[in-house]
């Protein structure tokens, strides 16, 4: 659990915030405007989507430099990038992310976390108290939709969008995936009170509208019958993109799967319609809907969910739904590929979120525990070069034609490639076909540098009460840790820009007083 500025005077932190944001004059840049887009949509034979709205406002202009378009990164100017930041919050920031930088910290937040402590009440509140003030409001957009809309706007104004993504985990009944699929909505319709465009995407589970032990039935039917296809039969099955390529993972499945009971199909309907009806107020209020990815034990299914709605909903330029590729699999190139050229023999325009994934450690140990080999890849450069080459690849195609693509990474180098290819191929802001992400409370330099550079940013942003976030930090912390141990260059930054304005704030203060000693002085000779 990180640290905060409880323990520093909150009186000296607010004088030091005023007098150094007074000082050195930390205004909100001007960013280049970005018009609300429209979702092309048309009917089909299950639903009709409402008709989305005009554009009705644009966002703040800003103004991107030539230094900025000769190159993609510019950390010596720290009083640039982080100008629309105050003096508290990067106080706060740096505390919490050197903390957190302490692997052996992190550990022992987990530990308690998972241990009976949080069963007795009294010391639950404390930990609970404590994961508030620290971890969540570093990493956590809010508690509810009120707080959430607030942190939208902050961001909105320094340049930035948010991805919408409250904070539920998996579900196993029907009551509590209708009880999602609900707040799905209301996340959805709150985009409406914000202003235009400040929303890039709201961020939907399958795993939360759709009960875990089916999904994992359907995956496993869909792997069958990809291995076997003359002799399986899924009555059930819509319309779909490519799932699998050859080198996918199988040994899920290593017995022929039986066929779903007369419930399960219904339940299967349900899971379904409750997507369906995500997505129809998501084309009212005219924003994108990502689906995340997860393990490969029920992925299968989930694309089987997004592939088959996006055939439904994606029509014209811009897609609506947005699919998730893992690039730390071994068979991501191949899927992403499958599947685009599919979409593309289809006339659909598709949309990806390119991540590089976060379930390494339980993956390689049930393809250990069966001895097979692990999906994932050998090394971490495979994983980077993997990565690099989803980016380069989908770079090429949007910019000759339809489709969009979310980048959602915290590697510079990455972010560096994807940003200087994106800027050969024309691909800017304005194209409205590129996003680049990374969650709440990591990553900010890398954050505003692409900013900076004329690309469009947003934040990944988690919302619900600490106790039913806590999962959600929870593998957070444990995915993140050698990252946030070994990527020093947020801290780093942060601490120089907190000396410039320290430096700045004793430098100003001489001057008035010295202002205020010639203007005492004056008074004296005159009065003479």
């Amino acid at each position: 659990m990180a640290m905060t500025t409880n323990g520093l005077s909150s009186k000296l932190i607010r004088s030091f915030s005023r007098r150094v944001n007074s000082s050195t004059t930390l205004t909100t840049p001007r960013f280049r405007s970005a018009q609300r887009t429209t979702i092309n949509t048309t009917t089909t034979t299950i639903l009709q989507p409402p008709t989305p709205p005009p554009p009705t406002s644009q966002s703040p202009n800003i103004a991107v430099t030539d230094d900025a378009r000769d190159s993609i990164f510019d950390f010596e100017d720290t009083k640039g990038l982080f100008s629309s930041v105050t003096t508290g919050k990067l106080i706060r920031s740096a505390a919490n992310l050197n903390l957190a930088a302490v692997e052996p910290v992190v550990d022992m937040g987990v530990w308690v976390m998972r241990s009976r402590v949080m069963q007795v009440g009294l010391l639950r509140e404390v930990v609970l108290g404590s994961i508030k003030h620290t971890s969540y409001e570093h990493f956590v957009a809010g508690a509810d939709l009120e707080e959430t809309g607030r942190t939208v706007k902050k961001l909105w104004e320094s340049g930035l969008r948010g991805m919408l993504d409250y904070g539920l985990e998996h579900t196993v009944d029907n009551e509590s995936c209708d009880k999602n699929a609900l707040q799905f909505i209301k996340t959805v319709e709150s985009t409406q009170s914000l202003p235009p465009s400040s929303v890039s995407f709201v961020v939907v589970k399958i795993t939360a509208i759709c009960p875990i032990s089916l999904l994992k039935r359907v995956s496993d039917l869909l792997r069958w019958e990809y291995k076997n296809p003359t002799s399986t039969n899924l009555p059930w099955k819509l319309k779909t993109l490519p799932i699998f390529s050859e080198s996918s993972p199988f040994y899920h499945t290593l017995q022929k799967p039986s066929p779903l009971t007369a419930e399960e199909e219904h339940d299967l309907e349900l899971a379904h319609q409750r997507l369906i009806n995500i997505c129809n107020k998501s084309i009212e209020c005219n924003v994108p809907v990502v689906i995340d990815a997860e393990d490969t034990s029920i992925q299968p299914g989930i694309d089987y969910f997004t592939y088959s709605t996006a055939v439904m909903y994606n029509k014209g330029q811009k897609p609506l739904i947005f699919g998730t590729i893992q690039a730390y699999l071994k068979d991501a190139g191949e899927r992403l590929v499958e599947a685009k050229k599919a979409a593309d023999k289809m006339g659909l325009p598709v949309g990806f979120k390119l991540v590089r994934g976060a379930y390494m450690w339980s993956e390689s140990q049930l393809a250990n525990s069966l001895g097979v080999e692990s999906p994932i890849h050998n090394s971490i450069n495979e994983t980077h070069n993997c990565y690099n080459g989803c980016a380069s690849f989908m770079l090429d195609e949007i910019s000759n034609g339809a489709g969009g693509l979310i980048l959602a990474t915290h590697n510079l180098e990455s972010g560096k490639l994807a940003a200087q290819k994106a800027r050969d191929l024309g691909i800017g802001k304005d194209s409205e076909k590129l996003e680049f992400a990374s969650l709440y409370g990591m990553a900010e330099a890398m954050t505003f540098g692409l900013r900076n550079a004329g690309f469009g940013v947003s934040k990944y942003l988690p919302f619900g009460p600490v106790d039913q976030i806590m999962p959600y930090l929870l593998r957070r912390a444990e995915e993140n840790k050698g990252l946030l141990s070994s990527s020093n260059l947020d801290r780093q930054l942060m601490m120089k820009e907190l000396k410039r304005r320290m430096k700045a704030y004793f430098g100003q203060g001489l001057v008035e007083t010295e202002n205020q000693f010639k203007s005492q002085a004056g008074s004296v000779v005159k009065l003479n």
